[in-house]
């Protein structure tokens, strides 16, 4: 069982083996579509979550926003699944399989989070203000809005923004631009969130050389938080 978790631990903290790079051409084209994509995107996401509770512009706007991210991410290059192995070798399956555990333990720390922090009004506020967003609306559609726009945000983000910074510290640049991007909506809980969760998921980037395992993580987190925290918010 040690040799088991040590194993898991190393490739957990290494960059998958044989990560491949881009070459010259390809990395000078991925940052400029970056760079171009995340200034489009942070103005979308800042208008998107800056709208009334119920109002009737959140929905294209938001659906906006993860079309901007995935044409972004797309366009900025080859995008991988990834891979990673428990038994040995490795497979895009076991990369899910990673991603979509660290998630359910993502989403149940902040589920043990949102009990403390609806005790400081100050900090509530500001979650209620988020949640309140798509309070009034369809859960059908809140649903495959919120999921769809965490696969999107990954693509972009732990897809075009990771592979545009490789060997400069991919795992911080990613995850200080998706902070950087998410703090446009003006909220800091979302800022202190993209911190969490965009450091969890800019690893798993690094140790499957994917975003097979990112996207699973973010849509089980985006599921427990959407599922769980409006009730302890009352």
């Amino acid at each position: 069982m040690t040799a088991t978790f040590d194993d898991l631990r190393r490739r957990l903290t290494a960059p998958a083996p044989a990560t491949r790079l881009d070459d010259p051409a390809t990395l000078t084209r991925r940052r400029r579509v970056v760079a171009i994509f995340l200034v489009l995107g942070a103005v979308v996401l800042g208008v998107s979550l800056s709208s009334d509770p119920g109002d009737a512009s959140f929905y294209p706007l938001t659906i906006a926003l993860a079309a901007v991210w995935i044409v972004g991410g797309i366009l900025s290059g080859p995008i991988r699944l990834g891979r990673f192995g428990y038994r040995g070798g490795t497979s895009a399956g076991d990369a899910a399989v990673l991603g979509t555990l660290t998630g359910l333990l993502v989403g149940a720390a902040f589920v043990v989070g949102a009990l403390i922090t609806r005790e400081i009004p100050v900090l509530a506020d500001l979650v209620t203000q988020v949640l309140d967003l798509g309070d009034r609306g369809s859960i059908v559609a809140v649903t495959v809005i919120t999921l769809g726009n965490g696969m999107a945000e990954e693509l972009f983000f732990r897809g075009g923004v990771y592979s545009a910074a490789q060997n400069r510290h991919p795992v911080l640049v990613s995850t200080v631009l998706y902070t950087l991007a998410t703090l446009a909506s003006g909220n800091p809980m979302l800022g202190f969130a993209a911190i969490i969760l965009g450091a969890t998921c800019a690893v798993l980037r690094r140790s499957t050389d994917g975003v097979l395992a990112p996207i699973c993580t973010h849509v089980v987190w985006g599921a427990v938080v959407l599922f769980c925290l409006p009730p302890i918010f009352g």
